[in-house]
């Protein structure tokens, strides 16, 4: 009988002490580290406004996350790939690029361990020149000194197939700048270079700071891309909407063409954690998109479209219950 109860009291005292250390386990916050863009961008803001709608029930989805400045979309994917970044914003045709090996990637074959979460705002490639430049159109870069973005930038792939689809040779045609992005309005204004190239959302910092320096500037059309958008299917037409832009020397719109803005991780990233994000951003949409101007259109349908790689099933386990796929 004795022995009997002294074993009762033991699996008694020992479940208590498991139930006490799964309660714990159940308490412990994951970190996860989100890779972005250029703090003139909307990457980096993008990066925020999940971060903060995160962090805010940090004890309630288990997660807390920090947002790391990077060069870009390739960079992003790349560190997630490394294990470095947990999750990141990268450009549709990144996506796509990374995952079937093509590009940025063909060395190292297809990244088959890249997962899609949800997309966000659209980015267009813009093109901004000095109004004493003589740019009108993008043919007229030739011979002029152009900033087409750093290599690990989205930016610098879209530059080159509009500049090829158009007639220009990125290497011989134009004097070639690879700088990041961000910087180019400084080095517009400075009178360094002649115009610049950026894949981004509207509204932009860097857009704001280039149309507002003393000397003066234009945002020019990129037309006569129709074979370009029907060869690939991440590309699209879109406009830059000019009312952001007072300062700037247009009096409409501006046509152009873009991608889409796109979370991604890795299928190495435990299901529960991308669950919990895609859970505390979709519940919170409305919120999320007062968070920055480019989030305006945004809905929970537009955010699974444009997506290239398998969805991560945490994200599926979560628009299964939504009942949005």
């Amino acid at each position: 009988m004795k022995k009997s109860l002294i074993l009762s009291l033991v699996f008694f005292f020992g479940s208590l002490f498991v139930m006490g250390c799964e309660k714990e386990a159940q308490k412990q916050v994951v970190s996860v580290t989100i890779g972005t863009g250029g703090i003139t961008g909307v990457y980096y803001p993008a990066g925020g406004a999940i971060a903060k709608i995160v962090n805010e029930k940090e004890k309630a989805y288990g997660i807390h996350c920090t947002v790391e400045t990077t060069a870009g979309s390739v960079v992003n994917i790349n560190s997630i790939m490394a294990g470095r970044f947990h999750i990141g914003i990268a450009q549709s045709d990144k996506q796509y690029q990374a995952y079937k090996g093509l590009k940025e990637w063909q060395e190292k074959g297809p990244q088959k361990n890249l997962r899609a979460v949800f997309s966000l705002h659209p980015e267009s490639l813009t093109l901004c020149a000095a109004a004493d430049a003589d740019i009108w159109a993008i043919q007229d870069l030739k011979g002029k000194r152009v900033n087409i973005g750093n290599p690990g930038a989205g930016l610098r792939g879209n530059t080159i197939d509009a500049l090829t689809a158009v007639g220009i040779n990125h290497e011989t045609d134009i004097i070639a700048e690879s700088h990041k992005a961000p910087e180019a309005p400084g080095l517009l204004q400075e009178g360094k270079i002649d115009a610049f190239f950026y894949t981004v959302g509207h509204p932009s910092g860097a857009f704001k700071e280039a149309t507002e320096g003393e000397r003066k500037v234009r945002f020019i059309s990129i037309t006569g891309v129709e074979t370009l958008l029907a060869k690939y299917p991440y590309y699209a037409k879109s406009v830059v909407p000019i009312r952001f832009y007072p300062g700037a020397e247009n009096d409409s719109d501006v046509e152009t063409f873009g991608v889409k803005a796109t979370v991604v991780t890795s299928s190495k990233v435990p299901e529960n954690v991308v669950y919990n994000l895609t859970k505390a951003i979709f519940e919170n949409v409305h919120g999320f998109k007062n968070m920055h101007p480019a989030f305006h259109g945004l809905t929970k349908k537009g955010m699974l479209e444009g997506l290239s790689a398998p969805i991560h099933p945490g994200a599926k386990r979560y628009y299964k219950e939504a009942g949005l796929k």
